[in-house]
């Protein structure tokens, strides 16, 4: 704890990371670090605040962080009603439900007499609130109750996390393996060959999702888990981050290799992939957040078999022709965002380590 507090206390200059002052260049430092904190995570927090409300407090856009819920009561001989309270002229407060539709004077009965129906004005009606926190939300999907059979999470999650590690282990091999080339080999065109690859970064995928898809269709992986996974192999992104860290490493060592008579192949994976781990980790975070969030070209060569589809997929199914279930839509979003929180919380380490030292030679 006393580690924790010295990091997040630290000043610029004196000794043991603390200064005589708290001065303009702390204020600032802490200012933009804070502001980028919430940023990040006050989306993440409404979501996961707003998956906890019931249904009808989602409705009615309560934008309150509390999961406030209406109270509900069985009314004998009428059913299960709402309660509001009713605030009288002479101060009193009863408990009511409305036995008619809302109106400028809308007609409403006590719980304990239903029988008396009495007007009342909106102003007079204020709801009967109880903090609930709203489980359903997440238990219907996941346990396919009140007419969830349709969710099927667990064979979304199993495409996700197929079409993830797969992508990204391909991705990991193909972006390494050309970096590899455009940094270690001396060859006529070589800056050439990286500028073109860079600039494919201009072109949207938008743009290149037709002729995308009659390549996919021709080589019959249209309709399977691979159509999503080997288009999207080779990385301009990657390919960059990773040569430019490779550029660091020094070449005695692979001429050392070549000497001992070692093949490429084996200073590949014996000396340059075990010296760009930390690159590799950063290139793995973002090709794991890529593929996970994918949902466009999914959508374009999975559309057929609803079997094959991955979670941002199955999103959809709670979208019907005139309504939207939000609160279940929320609460898989809350879910599906684990699996990235606990690969981004793994590997985090080496983040600092790849992006601070890539381009330094």
């Amino acid at each position: 704890m006393s580690r924790l507090v010295t990091f997040l206390t630290r000043t610029a200059g004196g000794s043991n990371d603390r200064a005589d002052r708290f001065g303009v260049a702390d204020f600032l430092a802490y200012s933009y670090l804070v502001l980028g904190v919430l940023i990040i995570l006050v989306p993440v927090l409404w979501t996961f605040f707003s998956s906890i409300k019931p249904e009808r407090t989602l409705d009615t856009f309560d934008t309150r962080l509390v999961p406030y819920a209406q109270v509900e009561a069985e009314v004998e001989g009428v059913g299960t009603k709402t309660v509001w309270e009713f605030h009288a002229e002479d101060g009193s407060v009863s408990y009511v439900y409305k036995a008619g539709p809302t109106r400028k004077l809308t007609d409403v009965a006590t719980l304990e007499n239903p029988e008396e129906v009495f007007q009342a004005s909106r102003k007079q009606l204020r709801p009967n609130e109880e903090i609930r926190v709203a489980t359903e939300n997440y238990l219907d999907p996941l346990l396919k109750r009140n007419g969830q059979d349709f969710f099927s999470f667990g064979t979304y999650l199993f495409n996700s996390i197929f079409v993830t590690v797969a992508a990204t282990l391909i991705t990991l091999l193909i972006n390494a393996m050309a970096a590899f080339a455009l940094s270690k080999y001396k060859f006529r065109g070589r800056l050439t060959v990286t500028i073109l690859i860079i600039a494919t970064l201009l072109i949207p995928n938008s743009i290149i999702l037709v002729s995308l898809f009659f390549v996919v269709w021709s080589f019959g992986i249209f309709g399977s888990l691979w159509g999503v996974i080997i288009p999207a192999a080779a990385t301009p992104t990657g390919v960059f981050l990773l040569r430019q860290y490779m550029l660091t490493i020094p070449d005695e060592l692979l001429e050392a290799a070549r000497m001992d008579a070692a093949s490429e192949w084996r200073i590949f994976w014996r000396i340059i992939i075990p010296l760009s781990l930390p690159a590799l980790s950063v290139l793995a975070i973002l090709s794991v957040i890529w593929r996970w969030n994918d949902f466009l070209w999914p959508l374009i060569v999975l559309i057929s078999d609803p079997k094959l589809h991955t979670i941002q997929l199955g999103l959809t199914t709670f979208s019907g022709e005139f309504d939207i279930a939000f609160h279940y839509v929320l609460a898989m979003t809350v879910v599906s965002l684990i699996p990235i929180t606990l690969v981004f919380v793994w590997l985090q380490r080496f983040i600092t380590t790849g992006i601070a030292t890539t381009g330094l030679k």
